[in-house]
């Protein structure tokens, strides 16, 4: 503790370098998280017990379309209460536009809940909920162009609810080539005591098609169903680890330098190399969970920051991972003091206290 108060500057500097890196990891692992959370409950917000998807759909990502004869099919199954298809088109990274029926889809959500403006009254009109509208600074009344096309945002909706805009679906599927195709078929059950024995008929109707309970399709929203994320976290983790073994070998192999006569004096008075070696071992530590300490506040500010400057991105708080965070931290600062730990613990005596 002294050895590091002696130096303050240095110490809040590697500290906050550390920091840095356990930020970094939590950073990336919170919007990971938070925004499949986040897809995975706009998916429930839909209000619907069943969903299919086209054969050979991924998970997470546009799936391909399929004919909407499908969708009649579906509806006059047993306890099926309801049925409603809908059209995901992108827009340009991972934003897409979603047509839908709007009275069938309210029918099924119960409804947006409108914070302005109204349902569309006309063809060419988009209705967007709170987070798109704060993203892209537009209020109901204003025109956004997509796909080529200028739309009236004829509303904005309370977020939650499937997608972030939503237009008429017919107009959606002229525009975007797509007559009488559809991404997805959300269904309702009269009663969800039926949910297993009508997954199962669809499922021997439609022997192709993947068909889900709305239950499993959002719990396959992880990062094992993103192909390379979990490889990019790893490489981040990596990166983590050599800036904490660079930084902590920097300071320490300076602190050493530094240390050199007291170095000296020590082993004079009959301190042992692991003794030495120690000191330095447990500074290092100290130094790693401060700087952890830091890094976990941190991304409280992370949070804020894309919160307000990036609406449409979620990031959470990963308290299961500031743990390993923190070792992760340790790791890389323990390797990055041992040379340094070495070093000090192999200097002889007599050139230590002769040291200028």
């Amino acid at each position: 503790m002294e050895n590091l108060k002696h130096r303050p500057v240095r110490t809040l500097l590697s500290s906050a370098a550390i920091g840095v890196q356990v930020c970094m990891i939590l950073t990336l692992v919170g919007v990971s998280r938070g925004m499949l959370t986040d897809m995975a409950n706009r998916t429930r917000g839909g209000g619907a017990d069943i969903i299919i998807r086209a054969p050979g759909s991924a998970i997470i990502g546009f799936s391909t379309n399929f004919s909407a004869n499908v969708l009649p099919v579906v509806q006059k199954m047993d306890h099926v209460d309801l049925a409603t298809g809908v059209l995901v088109q992108p827009i340009g990274g991972i934003d897409s536009i979603t047509g839908i029926d709007l009275d069938r889809f309210s029918a099924m959500s119960g409804g947006f809940r409108y914070l302005e403006g109204a349902p569309w009254t006309g063809t060419q009109e988009i209705v967007v909920d709170e987070v798109w509208a704060k993203t892209k600074k537009i209020k109901a009344g204003d025109t956004q162009n997509l796909l080529n096309t200028n739309w009236r945002v004829a509303g904005v909706v309370e977020a939650g609810k499937l997608s972030r805009v939503f237009a008429p679906l017919s107009l959606l599927q002229d525009l975007s080539a797509n007559t009488g195709k559809l991404t997805a078929i959300y269904v309702k059950l009269d009663d969800k005591a039926h949910l297993e024995p009508v997954i199962a008929a669809l499922k021997d109707r439609l022997t192709d098609y993947r068909i889900y309970s709305i239950d499993e399709f959002s719990s396959l929203f992880s990062v094992d169903n993103i192909p390379m994320l979990r490889q990019f976290i790893s490489v981040i983790i990596g990166l983590g680890l050599l800036i904490g073994f660079l930084v902590v070998f920097l300071s320490m192999y300076t602190a050493v330098l530094e240390r050199t006569r007291e170095i000296g004096i020590l082993k004079a008075l009959g301190a042992s190399p692991g003794f030495i070696v120690g000191i330095l071992l447990r500074e290092t530590a100290l130094l790693a969970l401060v700087g952890s300490a830091i890094g976990i506040l941190f991304t409280y500010g992370t949070r804020l920051l894309i919160t307000t400057l990036v609406p449409n991105m979620t990031q959470v708080i990963v308290p299961d991972w500031w743990p390993i965070a923190t070792v992760i931290a340790i790791v890389g600062a323990m390797i990055g003091a041992v040379y340094p730990g070495l070093k000090a613990a192999r200097q002889d005596a007599i050139e230590a206290l002769s040291y200028d």
